[in-house]
């Protein structure tokens, strides 16, 4: 579709930091198409190995395009992003990084698979040990720059955004950020082509993309947290055949999710012959954690979804 605007990826940066000077400002209404860098930073690539996940530098993950400068933002106000369009790559990958993951401790060894897929028909993409996941590009990273000096990793989600890995912020869904900055400085990359809620092992199917937004402005909207709306339904690409869902448990939802996804990841393997490791990493990509019940103390439910129809 057409823009009023383009970025190149090249102008790109490492965490967020309000001195950094904006490559482009826009008034609200206007739309911008945004190249990215996958979250290797380019480190990883179409044909890499498990040697160049091993000298994978943390120094260079998770690159945003930005920031950009949008006229009018003042502190107090949400920016509003309408995302309007993806165009996928047709490659990505998928890594168990030791130490990284909600079941690190239990997964040790690195591990990495990359995807091939069609970026015009959008099909469900193979995985190599079994089974063909359904695709729904999304950006997984995107903020505002922080009201406090100095540079603030990129890592962790915060108020103003970030590494929010919420894969329902694709074509269609408006998100809103709050501005803490005098025009607001929006970044963004990341990029997935598919990831389940939750994304256990720490990564989707890391696939860079270019990324069509709308922006727009709510003066004083005041908001304490990002919030975001879909234009319709959220997981039909995963609903055709329903699910199979295991639980966990127990007075901690932490130790409740990993229980879940262990359950889960017993059940894929005894159901196709996958190894675990391998198992983990798909479950990554298409399963859903979801909080069931946390009402009836002292025990709390977490019940992870895996669709049927990806396997």
């Amino acid at each position: 579709m057409a823009c009023n605007h383009t970025i190149h990826k090249h102008d790109h940066h490492f965490g967020w930091d309000n001195s950094i000077e904006p490559v482009l400002s826009v008034v609200p209404g206007q739309s911008i198409e945004i190249d990215t860098i996958d979250s290797s930073g380019g480190q990883l690539g179409a044909s890499s190995t498990l040697v160049d996940l091993s000298n994978l530098s943390f120094d260079k993950v998770n690159p945003v395009t930005g920031p950009i400068f949008i006229e009018g933002a003042e502190a107090g106000d949400a920016v509003e992003i309408t995302f309007l369009d993806f165009k996928p790559s047709g490659w990505g990958w998928t890594a168990n990084i030791p130490g990284f993951g909600l079941l690190a401790d239990q997964f040790t060894e690195p591990a990495l698979h990359i995807w091939k897929y069609d970026s015009l028909s959008m099909a469900p993409a193979l995985y190599g040990p079994g089974g063909k996941v359904p695709l729904k590009p999304f950006v997984g990273t995107i903020g505002l720059a922080l009201a406090e000096r100095g540079l603030h990793s990129v890592v962790p989600p915060r108020r103003v955004g970030g590494n929010l890995d919420i894969r329902d912020n694709s074509v269609g869904t408006k998100l809103y950020l709050p501005v803490e900055v005098v025009g607001g400085m929006l970044s963004l990359g990341d990029t997935h082509a598919a990831q389940g809620d939750g994304e256990i092992c720490g990564t989707a199917i890391e696939s860079p993309m270019i990324v069509a937004v709308k922006i727009d402005l709510i003066k004083k909207a005041n908001f304490a947290f990002p919030r975001f709306q879909t234009d319709g339904p959220v997981t039909r690409h995963f609903d055709e055949k329903g699910y199979m869902a295991t639980t966990g448990i127990g007075e901690d939802l932490m130790q409740a999710a990993r229980d879940a996804v262990s359950g889960m990841i017993d059940w894929v393997c005894k159901n196709t012959g996958m190894d675990p490791l391998e198992a983990y990493m798909l479950c990554s990509v298409c399963g859903d954690l979801r909080i069931s019940e946390i009402v009836d103390m002292p025990n709390w439910t977490v019940s992870f979804y895996f669709p049927k129809t990806v396997l």
